[in-house]
């Protein structure tokens, strides 16, 4: 970590480790999946600061961080965790989310017998001709 005053904001987000690459990061930045306290960020050359307020919308669920230090290098896990840290209200809707979806049904448990056999297909061909 160095004692940086503004960052590109696709920098520190591939720096914190939220995405694997830097390209990844500002190709999220760009479709508008990130907002810097409460305002929509679609430029990855925009700068952030400490103390700023990130919305993060990844897959299903959105984190929301507060900015504690600035870093350029992208380093071990440890230390990128020591450049934010996550909302109460954030880690709690993230814990009920994974907790949802461990209560989900998975959808393979809805198909009973797998793919129809070549004799199935026939039958399901002949029904579809008949209706």
């Amino acid at each position: 970590m160095s004692t940086l005053e503004k960052l590109r904001i696709d920098k520190w987000l591939w720096a914190a480790r939220f995405y694997k690459t830097r390209s990844l990061a500002a190709t999220e930045v760009g479709k508008g999946r990130i907002d810097v306290n409460g305002q929509p960020c679609t430029k990855p050359a925009r700068e952030v600061k400490v103390g700023d307020r990130l919305t993060i919308r990844q897959e299903r669920m959105n984190r929301v961080v507060e900015i504690k230090a600035l870093s350029a290098v992208r380093g071990p896990a440890p230390v990128a965790q020591l450049l934010y840290e996550e909302t109460p209200e954030s880690i709690q809707a993230r814990e009920a989310e994974k907790e949802r979806r461990r209560l989900a049904n998975e959808p393979a448990d809805t198909i009973l017998h797998g793919r129809p056999t070549k004799r199935d297909r026939r039958y399901l061909d002949d029904l579809k001709r008949r209706y």
